[in-house]
């Protein structure tokens, strides 16, 4: 009786390891995927993912001066919970930024 006990108790722990071992597998698989038609890693991992904001600057979309207005309206828009700013607060945000008018206005191109 003690023996079928122990060989109970060993088959259940063989199995909970293979189960663990199975699960471990799949969740480092699932790390590692590369997608195969641009050839990058999918999965950067937390707070790796630039934001298409951020992958225009790199990339030479946007300029420095640009990239600064879009973060700081982002900023602005998370600290005050405000996913649409009006035009007042934007310029509030550009006035921030250190933005001042100096030179006489001039036709758009």
């Amino acid at each position: 009786m003690a023996s079928d006990r122990k060989t109970e108790l060993a088959e259940k722990t063989t199995a909970q390891q293979a189960a663990a071992k199975r699960e471990r597998r799949k969740r480092a698989d699932r790390r590692s995927v590369v997608d195969r038609r641009l050839g990058l890693d999918r999965r950067r991992g937390p707070g790796r993912r630039r934001s298409d904001q951020r992958r225009a600057a790199e990339e030479g979309e946007m300029t420095d001066e640009q990239f600064e207005f879009i973060m700081a309206i982002d900023r602005y828009k998370r600290v005050n919970k405000r996913p649409f700013p009006t035009w007042t607060e934007v310029l509030d945000v550009i006035h921030a930024l250190g933005y001042r008018k100096v030179a006489e206005p001039k036709d758009f191109e």
